[in-house]
Parts: C-alpha cells; sequence; structure tokens
C-alpha cells in the first residue's frame, strides 16, 4: 500500500465484462491498493474475468432520503450497494467511495447486501411516525441487478410494499422484474405502482461494452410489453441520453417504446460527477475513440464548459441551445412515435396514491381486504 498517485492509470487491457476499466482513486481515501499490470492478465496476456464479491451490509435502517427536485420522490429503499450491471456512465459509482471502496471496478464486482431488507422495511412502515408515500426503489443502484435472481431480497420487499399497499415507483434496465408482475399488478389496482424501464440504446452491441451486465435492449423492451399486458403502468426513460452517441437514436427508441406499450416517455441527460467522468473517458478511449472529442465537446457545451453542473434543475437536461435542441427532438419523436402529451420530465411517482394505505394486522392477508 502506498500513497495514491496523482493521476489515473488505467490499465492498457481492461477485465472482460465490465463497463470500467480501471479504479480510480478514492476521493475519501490518502492511500490505495495499486496491483502490478500483468497481475490481471492471464498467461497469454489476456484480461481475466474479474469475479464479483458480495459483502453483508448491517444497516440497520433501509429508507434513504433526498432532498432534490430533481428526481420526484423522497424516499429510497435498496437492497444492495454497488451494481453488477456496471454501466460506464452510471452517476451512482461515487456512492461507493463511502464505503472505502473505488467508484470504478469496485463499485462494480464488491456488492454490499442487505439481507435484512425485507425486515427493516417493514418495521419501518409499521411505526406511527411513517408518513405513506412514494417509495422508489430505487434512486442509484438497480435492484434487479444479477444477484436478485438468486436471493430475491427486491422481490421480498415488494411484498411488504403490496401487503401495506404503499405505493412504490420501480427503476430498472432488467427483464427480471417481469418475475414480480404480480406483485406489481396487484398495487396497481390501488394506484400504487408505477415501473420505468431504462433504455439507453437500440444498437445491442454497444450496450454489450456500455451495459455489460444489464439486459439487452430487446430484452428491455420485452419487459415494457409483458408489464404494461399485466396491467402495470410502464414508462420507458431514455436515460441517460449521451449527447453524440445515442441522441441520434430517440426517434427509433421511442416508437420502439410505443410499440411496445408504453405510455409514456422520459429522458435525462448524462451525468458525470466526481469519479464518473474519467471512468466514462477511458470507456470512450477504448469503445468509442473515434466520437470522444465531439462527445465530450457537447457535453461541454451543455453544462457551461464542464463536463458536470451539478446545480439542480440544469443537471438532468443541460442548459443553452443544445439543450433546447434536444429536448424539441425528444418532443417531436415523442409525438410522432404516438405518445400524449409533451411532458419531458415528470416523475412517475407523482401519479401514485397513498389512499389506499394500510398497517395490517395480523389476521389480513397479503391480497385480502
Amino acid at each position: 500500500m502506498h500513497p495514491a498517485p496523482s493521476g489515473n492509470q488505467p490499465p492498457a487491457l481492461a477485465p472482460r465484462g465490465r463497463g470500467a476499466g480501471f479504479n480510480p482513486p478514492n476521493r475519501f481515501e490518502a492511500q490505495r491498493i495499486e496491483l502490478e499490470p500483468d497481475a490481471l492478465l492471464d498467461d497469454d496476456g489476456r484480461p481475466l474475468p474479474l469475479r464479483t464479491q458480495f459483502f453483508r451490509d448491517n444497516a440497520q435502517s433501509i429508507i434513504a432520503w433526498n432532498d432534490s427536485p430533481d428526481v420526484g420522490f423522497d424516499a429510497g429503499v435498496s437492497p444492495y450497494r454497488g451494481c453488477e450491471h456496471g454501466c460506464a456512465y452510471c452517476f451512482a459509482r461515487p456512492y461507493h467511495e463511502y464505503l472505502g471502496f473505488s467508484a470504478g471496478l469496485d463499485f462494480e464486482s464488491k456488492i454490499m447486501v442487505k439481507l435484512r431488507a425485507p425486515e427493516l422495511l417493514r418495521e419501518a412502515l409499521s411505526k406511527k411516525s411513517w408518513k405513506p408515500q412514494p417509495i422508489a426503489m430505487s434512486g442509484a443502484t438497480d435492484v434487479y441487478q444479477p444477484i436478485e435472481r438468486r436471493l430475491g431480497l427486491t422481490r421480498a420487499c415488494l411484498a411488504v410494499l403490496a401487503e401495506f399497499r404503499n405505493p412504490v415507483a420501480m427503476i430498472t434496465k432488467n427483464h427480471l422484474i417481469t418475475r414480480d408482475a404480480d406483485l406489481l399488478a396487484e398495487l396497481a389496482k390501488y394506484r400504487a405502482a408505477s415501473v420505468s424501464i431504462s433504455i439507453t440504446t437500440l444498437d445491442g452491441e454497444l450496450a454489450k461494452t456500455l451495459e455489460p451486465r444489464a439486459s439487452t435492449p430487446a430484452r428491455r423492451l420485452a419487459a415494457v410489453r409483458e408489464l404494461s399486458a399485466a396491467g402495470v403502468p410502464v414508462c420507458v426513460l431514455t436515460a441517460p441520453l449521451i449527447p453524440g452517441l445515442t441522441d441520434h437514436e430517440l426517434p427509433a427508441l421511442l416508437s420502439a417504446a410505443a410499440e411496445a406499450g408504453a405510455p409514456d416517455a422520459h429522458y435525462v441527460l448524462l451525468r458525470l460527477p466526481h469519479a464518473v467522468a474519467p471512468i466514462f473517458e477511458e470507456w470512450l478511449d477504448r469503445h468509442r475513440p473515434g466520437h470522444k472529442d465531439k462527445i465530450l465537446g457537447r457535453l461541454r457545451e451543455l453544462r457551461g464548459g464542464k463536463l458536470y453542473d451539478a446545480r439542480w434543475g440544469s443537471r438532468m437536461r443541460g442548459e443553452g441551445p443544445l439543450a433546447d435542441d434536444i429536448e424539441k427532438l425528444f418532443l417531436l419523436s415523442k409525438r410522432k412515435a404516438g405518445f400524449a402529451g409533451d411532458r419531458t420530465r415528470r416523475s412517475p411517482a407523482a401519479e401514485l396514491s397513498t389512499a389506499s394505505f394500510r398497517v395490517p394486522s395480523d389476521q389480513l392477508s397479503l391480497f385480502g381486504d
């Protein structure tokens, strides 16, 4: 262990199947562990696969609170910290630094698991101090990342929410959410469920490197169809919208979303806070070197000359003529695709109702009155 270098030194060859190519220094740590470059290569000089590790998170509470006016909800729940999907652009990566990890490969290969999440959620909703309100699952890491298939913690939390009839807004880019269509449909009867499916691109090859362990774009569209057929309100998020890389897909993407049965769609501009910027830049070097200057140049145009602007009201959309052009293209594409209305960023959580919330007694069954 030695003092962290002043610059980021990504390896020449990144681990297979990962969005990040390296571990940038943790901004809160004075020291870091740095492996020799050949430690990540096999005998033939090829990058070794990086196995995911899972750690118990002994959190004593499960509801996280935020005060951002940009996201449309105050309360969020996730059984996981870190996300194996490994999206190169993920704005939640810097949260891993609070755990002593890196926002890079650590974020997608060292996952914290809250095994008591359903129990903690039940305790929180049972308290007299709980004010019924929509809960987002989640505002940061994806609650349907691959480990959920084995652990089922998200489903167990949904069962608690269905028992209390507390509204929930789901956000994911994984087809696995269709497994829980029964619980979501039950909540939807009380206007207590909405789902947002994030689709960044229709290009399957691009998605393989940009979002390496998330469902393919085709599978996400299939999730829209299946949930819509089950009576669950589904919104498609063209998020993040990456100027110079995916913005030209808006007409085709929104058309595909409408055809799949989504009643609404929104977009969010790419955000690159803290360590996400060098991680995404390194991804561009590996996968889109010819587009790098154009993409970063447009981001700076949208962010007042910087790669990121954290101001509320601006960070989701950007500012200036280019931001206006992107919004006009989105709205035009949305109308041509057959969507009603011209909303661009209204949160699906705003449509949810708390009118049917209840604290169940021991005599109440999950679906009973």
